[in-house]
């Protein structure tokens, strides 16, 4: 069984992607950057105000596609200052502090919008 969740991403179906997809018990939510829902920049300039959104945009996705937060197993923080490191930790705490699933931070150029600095990526397994 194969699902395809879409948030709307102005950029979904000019990549050719999907915002999650679900494959059995496993969900795979895609890069999700700061993107409003009239393709506007989420707070710009503001880490933890991004970050924050990003996982609003993932938990959504992963409640569409019939996961929750705790069926998260690993996250990906990819920030394009890696000094702002502890904004982006933050929010991730917001979300996961009791659940702790795996959790990368890595350093990034830059993404498709000058003005995000950051996009995440959750990978969930729901069990039943």
């Amino acid at each position: 069984m194969r699902r395809n969740v879409s948030s709307g991403s102005y950029l979904e179906p000019e990549i050719g992607f999907s915002r999650a997809v679900r494959s059995g018990q496993f969900i795979a939510v895609s890069g999700t950057a700061p993107i409003g829902d009239t393709g506007e920049t989420v707070g710009k300039g503001d880490v933890f105000r991004q970050t924050q959104y990003c996982f609003e945009i993932a938990k959504a996705a992963l409640e569409e596609a019939g996961g929750t937060l705790s069926d998260v197993v690993r996250t990906r923080i990819m920030l394009t200052d890696i000094t702002r490191w502890k904004d982006a930790a933050r929010a991730h705490g917001m979300f996961f502090s009791d659940i702790r699933p795996a959790c990368t931070f890595v350093e990034v150029s830059r993404f498709i919008d000058p003005d995000w600095l950051v996009e995440i990526e959750v990978d969930a397994v729901v069990n039943g």
